[in-house]
């Protein structure tokens, strides 16, 4: 039962207190003409000890709902970037054009279902990309030389189309279940692409001039792009010049395109073989951070692992129970409001009189720390 929000030189910058002390946190605002004074909207986190860190760029997926695109923070990939700074990297979440809080049109609307769409969604989200790194050029903690980019679904394809005009020091790439497609359900839940070929044929352009060592993960159930669908995708882009690794990662949970944001557990092992046969990162991961001092909710052990994970999400996050032992959380969106009623709608799936337990890291009901639902 658990849901998150599936986020000039720098004009704006806020400094949020640490997650904790070895992690050194800011919201920024990348200037980009395209996007308008509001600029593209990224979090930064790093660790806080002095020197200069390779560059890991987070890129998030898309949803054709507009409301809740403009929910998403980059929050939404709080822990994912947690999991780079504990290897040694400066993560920068970016949301592109369109999404969360930053400027300019979506740019990821026109982007299916043919050759030519899937090449312009990639040539915009990578202006996007650009623009990004290029802020965190020149800054006394950030280096660009030796860095990374990371994406998952949309974003996944946004990185591999940047690493086929790789900017300097771009040194690796990983994919997670990366693509474009049409968000729609078939008969059987199963979500399709509306021209699987044109998509291979967008990835075979986009290895044509990409050396770029490039990890992908795609896991066995994920609804979007199933396996035989990955190693085509595989196929076009290698056989047209493209370095690339596929790892074929087993279920997860009832959709496996969910695992960049739910499976740490799974994918970071893999990940952290990939960054070692690259020389890529640090070898000694820094602690994760510790979490909030919150009494946890009388739950069984799934309910108890779940309230974890929710203390150590990003902020605008709510967690809620019912009496007979149903809980919810969601993470990561806009404001508190939404988060409180977003996890009492999950919970609502799964039990009847659900009750707001927490709302980010304080109780619900302060006035009676001891509350137990």
């Amino acid at each position: 039962m658990r849901c998150a929000a599936l986020l000039w030189m720098i004009a704006f910058v806020v400094l949020q207190p640490a997650a904790a002390e070895d992690y050194h946190q800011e919201e920024l605002r990348i200037p980009m003409a395209a996007a308008g004074p509001r600029g593209l909207e990224a979090l930064l986190i790093r660790p806080s000890a002095p020197g200069r860190y390779p560059l890991a760029l987070i890129s998030h997926g898309t949803t054709s709902d507009a409301e809740k695109r403009h929910e998403w923070t980059p929050y939404i990939f709080y822990r994912q970037a947690i999991e780079f700074a504990r290897r040694g990297f400066a993560a920068l979440v970016v949301m592109r054009r369109g999404n969360g809080d930053s400027g300019g049109d979506y740019a990821d609307r026109g982007g299916c279902c043919t050759l030519a769409s899937y090449l312009r969604t990639a040539k915009t989200s990578v202006d996007d990309l650009r623009a990004a790194i290029a802020a965190m050029q020149g800054r006394a903690d950030v280096t660009t030389q030796g860095m990374i980019a990371i994406g998952v679904s949309t974003g996944g394809f946004a990185t591999l189309a940047l690493t086929s005009d790789p900017p300097p020091g771009l040194a690796a790439a990983i994919n997670f279940a990366g693509g474009l497609h049409r968000a729609a359900l078939t008969g059987t839940g199963l979500r399709n692409v509306d021209d699987e070929d044109a998509l291979v044929s967008a990835f075979r352009t986009l290895g044509k001039n990409s050396r770029t060592p490039t990890l992908w993960i795609y896991s066995e159930n994920d609804s979007f792009f199933k396996p035989d669908l990955a190693h085509r995708l595989l196929t076009a882009f290698t056989t047209s010049g493209g370095r690339a690794r596929l790892i074929d990662a087993p279920a997860f949970g009832s959709d496996g395109h969910l695992l960049f944001l739910y499976g740490m557990s799974i994918w970071t092992r893999m990940v952290d073989d990939f960054l070692r046969e690259e020389n890529l990162g640090s070898r000694d991961l820094l602690a994760v951070p510790s979490l909030p001092a919150l009494p946890p909710p009388r739950l069984g052990e799934t309910g108890r692992a779940a309230f974890a994970e929710y203390l150590a999400s990003g902020r605008h996050k709510g967690f809620a129970v019912s009496p007979k032992g149903g809980f919810g959380f969601f993470a990561g969106t806009r404001t508190l409001s939404n988060a409180q009623n977003q996890a009492l709608a999950v919970c609502a799936r799964y039990a009847q009189d659900c009750a707001l337990y927490a709302i980010d890291n304080e109780l619900a009901d302060t006035r009676n720390p001891d509350r137990q639902p």
